[in-house]
């Protein structure tokens, strides 16, 4: 049989496929392929991380203005231009154009190769009817898709997922959110800045954001309350009926009311978005070709290599190793496991911490775009516990002068988690307006295991949010 020759061939075009493959042979005349089925640059680019910010931007400013005195009385309107908006939300997903992904590969010397890949033996790719091998390595980077509950009469009701709410064309009035987690409290906060005169979010448990601290799912529930959200806890749909959908003979269309069975009460809404979660993308990977099992999570090793004995050259990076589902962690696992591949390719022993992850378990840094905004890294008190650590917290409102300045009324809440035994952070949570630009020092300290004593000594500019580390110190030293 003739292949089609690569060192690297990674299956998958989104942000962590692209780092692995530029990793795996940047300085080096190694060749690499990159096969994607849809658009290169993957699921952030187009239909997640980056127009989900690009709608929610504008609300986080209009409520900034409004809250400014100055300024708020020179504002012509109090609501956003749903049709700028959207525009300018186009322009950062390039109208799904590719191009210039696809010039970024090309490049740095990767090939693009259209269509769906899946495993088909060791070493071995198919891309419909071409077959490639590779020389060193297989990267699996395919991420995750939307999941739907198997509620009777909602898939047939072609409900909306992240990608249909983030690429919305018209503003629905009534919207029903299936979901308490970060996708449905962005997606509600965004539907609500924008005009949506009803949203209304069926939260499974008693609480939003259930992984954070718990002052973090009360806080925003409260933020989304004031903007107009009603959010429904213990509550999930039992059925769903929406009796305009058909087939056009070019695609499915769905349009008018859709009905939906609460158990106690129905809702009219016109349109229900699911945010109820994600599965790997790996029913038609080929993984039982390499002994592996089809559907799931494909399980690693620190190195990015995937648990499976002899096996050195099947790697998995981002979403679909289940480690840790965000851009940027999967990103971090992609350079990783493009500098092992390169030192294995060139028979270098793995020496150094560039060749392993480890912040993508227990450092993992956040922010969640809601209104406030919610930045953690780390673990939670809960968390802590759970792993077996003896640990103290402090935790206060946001109120120095840098955050009066910032806005009036300024509310928000920070919170620390110290390990006793090495008197280090183990997690820190922010609560509040901008909080998102605060998280990165926190991942630092996290990270670079910086004791209390030395934090003691970074002295945080006046007059900023960044205050709040001083009065965190401060109220820790007076425990």
């Amino acid at each position: 049989m003739a292949y089609d020759m690569y060192d690297v061939i990674v299956i998958g075009g989104g942000p962590a496929g692209e780092n692995a493959a530029a990793y795996a042979i940047a300085g080096s005349d190694r060749t690499a392929a990159l096969v994607e089925r849809n658009l290169v640059g993957g699921e952030c680019s187009y239909w997640a991380c980056i127009p989900s910010k690009a709608l929610l931007r504008p609300g986080h400013v209009l409520d900034s203005a409004r809250s400014m005195p100055g300024v708020r009385e020179q504002l012509s309107s109090q609501t956003l231009d749903f049709e700028a908006v959207l525009s300018r939300r186009d322009a950062f997903v390039s109208h799904h154009n590719d191009s210039s992904q696809i010039k970024w590969a090309n490049n740095n010397g990767i090939d693009i190769i259209r269509g769906a890949g899946r495993l088909a033996g060791e070493r071995l790719v198919e891309v419909g009817d071409q077959v490639l091998r590779a020389r060193h390595a297989v990267v699996l980077a395919t991420g995750t898709t939307a999941s739907v509950p198997d509620v009777p009469g909602l898939r047939a009701a072609l409900p909306w997922t992240s990608r249909d709410a983030t690429n919305m064309h018209e503003l629905p009035k009534r919207v029903v959110i299936v979901g308490g987690g970060v996708v449905a409290c962005e997606c509600a906060t965004w539907l609500a800045a924008l005009g949506a005169e009803e949203v209304i979010m069926l939260v499974r448990g008693k609480s939003l954001l259930p992984k954070a601290e718990a002052f973090v799912g009360e806080m925003v529930a409260a933020g989304l309350r004031s903007n107009g959200v009603e959010i429904l806890f213990s509550t999930s749909p039992k059925g769903v009926v929406r009796p305009e959908v058909r087939d056009t003979g070019e695609g499915w269309i769905h349009g008018g009311p859709v009905t939906v069975d609460l158990g106690h009460e129905t809702l009219t809404t016109d349109e229900i978005v699911v945010a109820a979660g994600r599965a790997p993308s790996t029913h038609e990977l080929g993984l039982a070709t390499v002994g592996l099992t089809d559907g799931g999570y494909v399980g690693v090793d620190d190195h990015m290599t995937v648990l499976r004995s002899g096996n050195d050259w099947l790697y998995a990076v981002g979403d679909v190793n289940g480690r840790s589902p965000l851009t940027h962690m999967g990103k971090y696992q992609a350079r990783v496991c493009g500098d092992v591949i390169a030192a294995r390719s060139e028979k270098r022993a793995l020496e150094g911490s560039r060749y392993c992850a480890t912040a993508d378990l227990q450092q993992v840094p956040q922010v969640i775009f809601t209104a406030p905004e919610v930045a953690s890294v780390g673990l939670t008190e809960s968390a802590a516990a759970s792993d077996g650590f003896d640990v103290t917290t402090v935790e206060l409102d946001i109120a120095v002068a840098g955050s009066s300045l910032l806005r009036n009324k300024y509310k928000g809440h920070a919170k620390l988690v110290i390990n006793n035994h090495t008197q280090c952070l183990l997690g820190a949570t922010f609560v509040g307006p901008e909080v998102g630009e605060l998280i990165h020092a926190a991942t630092i300290a996290v990270v670079g295991e910086v004791p209390l004593d030395k934090l003691w000594h970074a002295v945080p500019a006046f007059p900023t949010v960044s205050e709040v580390w001083l009065r965190l110190l401060e109220a820790l030293r007076d425990q």
